[in-house]
């Protein structure tokens, strides 16, 4: 049957639809004042926290956008791969010519470290730990060259078969274009911080088809909190990235698994075992992957090419540690792997992934980790089965909850773990063995062996603060326009006595001197104008700044900032107060808004606090 030719567009066409376009949009200018005027309105509504409804809109937002882009990012791996004869969902690294599994990580990761060699170090950073660090340090504005890096980087970094997971990256792309998404609309700090987490609750859903446990995570890992402010737009978020996962890539669900539950409550002893192993690995995975991060002044290309030899050397004897490993995984669920190549899969997976995310590679660590532990769970299903095969239960069950137990130790998010694995299986009936086994495993991680989760880990590495105490949870949520003080004019400098009547009829409580375009300091306004009265104008003018009066020093912060971002700036600049801007869209000139003051700040943390 011959091919249908392909549709051309004639230039007749092309004129039709500009003038189309046209017409549209001289239709929508008037429009567009009540537009700006509906964005302003919402952006005071997100000002307030525990604005439910204006939240939950951003949520759904925030979750399209973020499964959209996750997609983009799965089809972009797909398609490259296929280059080089890659199957479906970036796996299949087995089919491949031998001299092709050492030569594709290690030719991958050398241009990799090339493209990073000429970059700047903050332009590098990738990644949930990434997320975490912009989030505090930051106020959740996230650079667009960082998105960028992360998927251009990530896709091919995965497609040549380095070893990681898909995860990472779909978490900083879905929270980075929501962040970049909110900066555009010059949304509230604050909100950006919500919509970052409605973008990782958004990431984790798409990737996996597990909205619940993308709840979690975020609420776990990235947000550190649980509030139904934060629950309601988060669950919206999940389930809207959902939703576009299952729309366009129908079907395309790794865990098609059976109804499994527990034999015998005989059983357990195993099931903690399991546990103890599951973190044991994860202690050592993070180990391995502090000590390959030790050399951060070394050179990129070479950190990268040692990760690639890595990679290759071991794909020589397993090919399977090559990419996400999803179809190995897919293999390990169905009992389809032996014994020794378990054993071998977990310890090659393990060593190679934890040296590639240690040197920086724009992958991720929680796809791997899952491969890893139902490796270890295939194992110990297997030795139990050739002890007495009728005291086991199914093998897929031990691989499923091994799954769980590696990603809540390693994660050290036990809750997102155990929705996960019911999700997964779509069976409450193995809750009890999996929650004891994700238990004894994020236990073992971090009581036996003293080991934080692996992204606090690189954090601390790093030595970037991400404190997730209430009062700072209070400070990063709290917008600046919540508890500034309005009742603040701008007075000049030589201020003129015609003006003295306006201003005493003002009453400002702050007054802002200024000379020419510079703000100076602020001064209390009752005694501005009780000093006012008394003095002598000379020509109708006076010199404020020959006022004997209490002096604030200033600093100036945007309207969109969080009280965390305010009293930073004030702490760094060793001022008093601060002076709450916003540029004018017409003219870019300064809109004083209100003032703010560290006394201000301490009342409004101890009053929300009791």
């Amino acid at each position: 049957m011959p091919q249908k030719q392909r549709r051309r567009i004639k230039p007749r066409s092309i004129k039709v639809l500009a003038r189309k376009i046209t017409v549209n949009i001289v239709f929508l200018a008037p429009l567009e004042p009540a537009l700006r005027l509906l964005l302003s309105h919402y952006r005071r509504q997100l000002v307030n926290y525990e604005s439910v409804l204006a939240y939950s809109l951003l949520g759904i937002l925030g979750g399209l956008a973020s499964g959209l882009v996750v997609l983009a990012f799965e089809l972009s791996i797909d398609e490259l791969g296929s280059l080089w004869g890659i199957g479906s969902s970036g796996g299949d690294f087995e089919s491949l010519p031998r001299w092709l599994h050492f030569a594709l990580p290690v030719g991958g990761a050398v241009l990799l470290g090339c493209v990073y060699a000429t970059l700047k170090p903050r332009d590098r950073e990738t990644g949930i730990v990434h997320i975490l660090s912009r989030m505090h340090s930051h106020y959740s504005i996230l650079p667009w060259r960082n998105t960028c890096l992360q998927f251009i980087a990530g896709t091919f970094a995965l497609a040549t078969g380095q070893s990681g997971g898909r995860e990472g990256p779909g978490v900083h792309l879905g929270g980075a274009v929501n962040s970049l998404l909110g900066q555009w609309l010059r949304l509230p700090n604050n909100s950006l911080r919500m919509l970052i987490a409605c973008g990782t609750a958004g990431g984790i859903s798409a990737a996996f088809q597990t909205p619940l446990a993308g709840v979690l995570f975020t609420l776990e890992v990235i947000l550190g909190e649980y509030t139904v402010v934060s629950f309601i737009p988060v669950m919206l978020a999940a389930v809207a990235a959902s939703t576009i996962s299952h729309a366009l890539s129908p079907g395309d669900s790794l865990f098609q698994l059976p109804a499994l539950q527990l034999n015998s409550l005989l059983e357990l002893p195993l099931i903690v075992f399991l546990g103890l192993c599951c973190g044991t690995a994860a202690a050592m995975f993070i180990r391995i992957s502090k000590v390959a991060a030790q050399f951060p002044n070394r050179s990129v290309i070479l950190r990268f090419s040692m990760a690639g030899m890595l990679t290759g050397l071991l794909a020589l004897l397993v090919p399977e540690v090559l990419g996400m490993g999803n179809d190995t995984l897919s293999l390990a669920l169905h009992g389809k792997l032996a014994l020794s190549s378990l054993i071998l899969i977990a310890l090659c997976k393990l060593l190679t992934t934890a040296v590639s995310c240690g040197v920086g590679m724009p992958v991720g660590l929680i796809g791997p980790n899952l491969l890893i532990g139902a490796c270890i769970g295939g194992v110990l299903s297997l030795s139990g089965m050739a002890l007495n095969p009728q005291w086991v239960s199914d093998p897929t069950l031990y691989v499923v909850i091994g799954m769980g137990a590696a990603m809540g130790a390693v994660l050290n998010a036990p809750l997102a773990a155990v929705l996960a694995i019911i999700e997964m299986t779509q069976s409450l009936s193995i809750s009890v063995a999996a929650m004891l086994a994700i238990v004894t495993a994020t236990l073992t991680n971090s009581s036996l062996f003293k080991q934080r989760s692996a992204h606090q880990t690189a954090l601390h590495q790093l030595k970037r603060r991400a404190p997730q105490d209430p009062l700072n949870q209070l400070l990063h949520r709290t917008s600046v326009s919540t508890t500034m003080d309005t009742r603040v004019v701008r007075v000049p400098a030589t201020f003129p006595q015609d003006d003295l009547a306006t201003l005493i009829d003002a009453t400002p409580v702050w007054c802002l001197i200024h000379l020419a375009d510079d703000d100076l300091y602020l001064v209390d306004g009752t005694d501005l104008m009780q000093w006012l009265k008394t003095v002598e104008f000379e020509d109708g003018l006076t010199d404020l700044t020959n006022a004997s009066l209490r002096r604030w020093t200033i600093s100036s912060i945007p309207l969109q900032a969080t009280l965390r971002q305010a009293m930073d700036i004030m702490q760094e600049e060793t001022s008093e107060a601060a002076c709450i801007i916003e540029y004018s869209h017409n003219t870019g000139k300064p809109l004083l808004h209100g003032v703010i003051t560290r006394e201000d700040i301490e009342k409004y943390t101890l009053g929300s606090m009791l």
